[in-house]
């Protein structure tokens, strides 16, 4: 039976700032940004341009991921901070997620350094096309909700939390397939597939399609595929890797900016009648057997298969829940409190909604109150919560949990 939970495509660095609202009032108002100024999409070619995309960002409580033109950017402006080195990448943060409950995985890699073998996770074997050691840090900004930062002529106060990220990482984006992939596919029961958003050379892009095609020919017919979104940074290249892997993805994954950006246009999270409208659209764009759309308030899966998964849903919720409260700290003991906190009833609302009119099935995200949430890594941590669901990974996991309570009991008898 095919056990192996196989995520990728590659990992990162990340140099995740403390956030102090005097450093960014300091560095606007000595590089003299106005408000209207704050761009979202302005090239960040030098500091200047990182701080106003921030503060962008920031205005509208909004997130993403963007492209700089080089990594010093990323170190002088991290220099200004109090900074956690920490990994990154969708594979690697679902599969910190799945070892906390026990759950090994084979994970593949474009890149190694000192950091990486440092702080991955010991029960993750590893996969990798790396040559040589890099590093090409990853800059991850997370904001808390009502912080204000001071411009030139204005104030400008974030609504909500968000997170950002700022890289520019050439292993990442030239993302060579490892030979040795192919064969590790072989005993997957499930198939995580992400980062390809930061690649940027659509020729390029083609030929590691066709070495990852050639790969996924090795999956069990019955293994799962798990697709997840990004911030692209050459947005016409999602298309591409849609087109050429739609066929072999079981659930495509999104959060609520990357469905925005699909739809070119703002959803109300809680408006049951605007998110029914804009699943369907979005489904009738990317018709994936199941199309899940992650959000703060609730998750969703529309599509012929959607209801198959509304276990995994269930599981990721709950999981990306207890990170956003405990952050790296959480157990598989807090997954289980997690639970018995209230769901949120604006999502219950618009899950009851899209179930009733839409070929769906959906979760309510938890009510949760904590002073210091970790939103880094939710959407990464979704996934792992998701992959956990799978029935491989569940046996495992209640294993390894079955196996802790024993040992408790032990110590407790002696």
């Amino acid at each position: 039976m095919a056990e192996d939970l196989v995520l990728g495509l590659g990992g990162t660095v990340d140099y995740e700032i403390r956030w102090d609202a005097a450093v960014l009032s300091a560095l606007a108002e000595g590089y003299g940004i106005r408000s209207d100024e704050l761009t979202t999409t302005t090239p960040i070619i030098d500091e200047r341009a990182l701080v106003v995309t921030v503060l962008a960002f920031l205005a509208t409580g909004g997130g993403g991921e963007r492209f700089v033109l080089s990594s010093d950017i990323v170190e002088r402006f991290a220099a200004h901070f109090d900074v956690e080195i920490t990994l990154g990448g969708t594979g690697v943060r679902a599969g910190i997620a799945l070892d906390r409950i026990g759950v090994p995985t084979v994970q593949h890699l474009v890149s190694i350094d000192d950091n990486v073998r440092r702080l991955l996770p010991r029960s993750m074997r590893v996969v990798s096309s790396a040559t040589r050691d890099t590093l090409d840090p990853h800059l991850i900004v997370q904001y808390p909700e009502g912080t204000t930062v001071r411009l030139v002529d204005a104030e400008v106060t974030a609504p909500s939390s968000n997170r950002l990220i700022f890289a520019n990482d050439a292993p990442n984006r030239e993302m060579a397939i490892a030979a040795e992939l192919a064969d590790a596919l072989t005993d997957a029961a499930a198939f995580l597939v992400s980062g390809f958003n930061t690649m940027q050379d659509a020729d390029l892009l083609a030929r590691r399609l066709d070495d990852l095609v050639a790969a996924m020919r090795r999956l069990p017919a019955d293994a799962l595929v798990y697709y997840e979104d990004a911030g692209f940074y050459q947005r016409d290249l999602s298309a591409v890797v849609r087109a050429r892997l739609i066929d072999r993805i079981d659930v495509y994954g999104m959060n609520e900016d990357e469905l925005q950006e699909y739809l070119a246009r703002p959803v109300d999270l809680l408006s049951p009648d605007d998110v029914v409208a804009a699943l369907a659209e979005a489904h009738a764009l990317i018709p994936a057997r199941a199309l899940v759309v992650h959000t703060k308030y609730w998750a969703i899966a529309v599509g012929p298969r959607a209801v198959a998964h509304r276990p995994g849903l269930e599981s990721a919720v709950r999981t990306a829940a207890t990170r956003y409260r405990l952050g790296d700290a959480c157990t598989a003991a807090d997954l289980d409190e997690t639970a018995r906190l209230p769901r949120h009833a604006g999502g219950a609302a618009v899950v009851a909604e899209a179930e009733r009119v839409l070929s769906a099935a959906g979760v309510a995200a938890f009510e949760v109150d904590t002073p210091h949430p970790t939103t880094i890594g939710l959407g990464d941590t979704f996934v792992g919560g998701f992959l956990a669901a799978v029935p491989v990974a569940a046996r495992i996991a209640t294993a390894a949990a079955l196996e802790r309570a024993l040992d408790a009991a032990a110590m407790i008898a002696r």
